[in-house]
């Protein structure tokens, strides 16, 4: 199994989930974490990534650290001083119209958003309300683009999507999509050399349906142009996703290895967890187990069955962990505190 990687954690597109399963493989086999300094949450986000936005990380001794996953904004000459050499890439995508409209949910007090009631009245007169110059501008165009070390507000030039779509080609070595979540977790254990189990989870980080509306073609169109460079990466890596599909592992193999995936999913589920699923927020009993509430969105989260046998409880709690419970935790197991 490859235990050296660097994830790229794409707003708003699932990557909390992968997150979660990055965490319990880290955990399982004893792996470090290149952590935000002092335990936070974030790679100075949305600077630029540097080496030194890392807990542990020195120039002069340089310390190789196993995962790279919180948040960052892609900048690889920084990422490659604290991983080996040997790292795999990989990062996840999301069809830039549901992105951008959970990102106006998600972030409703970025100053492009702060003054407008719906996505339509925002994109009637987008620069009314977006300021290029505004630090927070990414969550309202281009927040793919962004992620990846570009300009959400660049040239759409054909000549320059090409070098972008190259440049994420020459750095990463595979992208999923989030619209095929499960299919995205059979290529990544197929790529990473994993057992099912490594890539089995419960969807963290989602919100409940009744936040969500669906969009008018007027406003789907709206939105891809407004996105034109998401939608640009976004079309093109979905091409190439199935291509690897086809060449690395085949649509029959693909289905069993799918059904396998879900039915072992409902099985820990059946195990797990009380009731049908997730639940809202005031009904998670657990507070441990409550994940940030952000926006405007109602963030879903899990019950535990009681009295669970102690191994099977500790593999069920990892898998409903919110990420930043998780990531706390981690981090005062791989930077003890001293003791009094």
């Amino acid at each position: 199994p490859k235990t050296d990687i660097v994830f790229l954690k794409v707003h708003k597109s699932a990557s909390s989930t992968v997150m979660n399963i990055l965490f319990r493989f880290g955990e399982t086999h004893n792996l470090t974490f290149a952590f935000p300094q002092g335990g936070g949450f974030q790679l100075y986000y949305p600077h630029h990534f540097l080496a030194r936005f890392v807990q542990g990380f020195s120039p002069r001794s340089p310390r190789r650290f196993n995962i790279l996953c919180h948040h960052m904004r892609f900048l690889q000459p920084e990422v490659q001083k604290v991983v080996s050499s040997s790292a795999v890439y990989f990062s996840i995508l999301r069809n830039p119209v549901q992105l951008m409209e959970s990102s106006f949910v998600y972030y409703k007090g970025a100053s492009a958003f702060s003054r407008v009631r719906s996505l339509e009245q925002f994109l009637r007169q987008p620069y009314r309300y977006y300021n290029p110059a505004s630090g927070d501008r990414h969550y309202a165009r281009n927040l793919m683009t962004f992620d990846f070390g570009f300009n959400p507000d660049g040239d759409v030039s054909p000549e320059r999507v090409q070098l972008m779509l190259k440049a994420i080609e020459a750095s990463f070595d595979f992208l999923l999509i989030s619209e095929y979540f499960d299919e995205s977790m059979v290529l990544l254990k197929e790529l990473l050399c994993w057992d099912l189990d490594s890539v089995v989870s419960f969807p963290l980080n989602i919100r409940d349906s009744s936040t969500k509306s669906p969009l008018p073609d007027s406003v789907v169109e709206k939105l891809k142009a407004w996105n034109r460079l998401d939608w640009e990466i976004y079309t093109h890596f979905n091409r190439t996703f199935w291509a690897r599909i086809d060449r690395d592992i085949g649509r029959e193999r693909l289905r069993r290895e799918v059904r396998a995936l879900r039915e072992r999913q409902a099985e820990l589920a059946r195990a797990c967890l009380q009731g049908a699923g997730s639940v809202g927020p005031k009904d998670i009993k657990d507070s441990s187990l409550r994940p940030l509430q952000h926006g405007g969105a109602r963030i879903l989260g899990y019950n535990l069955k009681q009295g669970l046998a102690r191994e099977l409880e500790r593999t069920c709690r990892r898998l409903v962990t919110p990420e930043l419970q998780y990531s706390s935790l981690l981090y005062k197991k791989q930077f003890p505190p001293p003791p009094p």
